[in-house]
């Protein structure tokens, strides 16, 4: 495989792409939405909720966490998932300033 070149774009662009690729999973899509929906932290529920089996839930909450939109802490001998309010919020303003100027392009087509 070649080698990627994203010093050749911004900061933000790479911030956005990392995100999509985060979230390009409909399972993770599903933990997000259960978390934003219960508003708290998540410690086991997730299996029971989503029907995934434990190890393929954890590998997903793994790619959340490594992209920073979810934190974990640890209670016991479990790990609890929460949104982590700070990027969700700056992803949310980059998606929502770069679907405004796609609203905003000429019916060229």
């Amino acid at each position: 495989m070649g080698i990627t070149k994203t010093d050749l774009f911004t900061k933000q662009q790479n911030d956005m792409a990392n995100m999509a690729k985060a979230i390009a999973h409909p399972a993770r899509i599903a933990i997000l939405q259960q978390l934003v929906k219960i508003n708290s932290c998540i410690c086991g529920d997730l299996v029971d909720e989503l029907g995934l089996a434990q190890p393929t839930i954890s590998q997903h909450l793994k790619e959340l966490k490594n992209a920073g939109i979810i934190k974990g802490t640890v209670e016991g001998t479990s790990v609890c998932y929460c949104i982590n309010p700070e990027v969700w919020q700056e992803f949310r303003q980059f998606f929502a300033e770069f679907f405004t100027e796609i609203n905003n392009i000429n019916k060229c087509c």
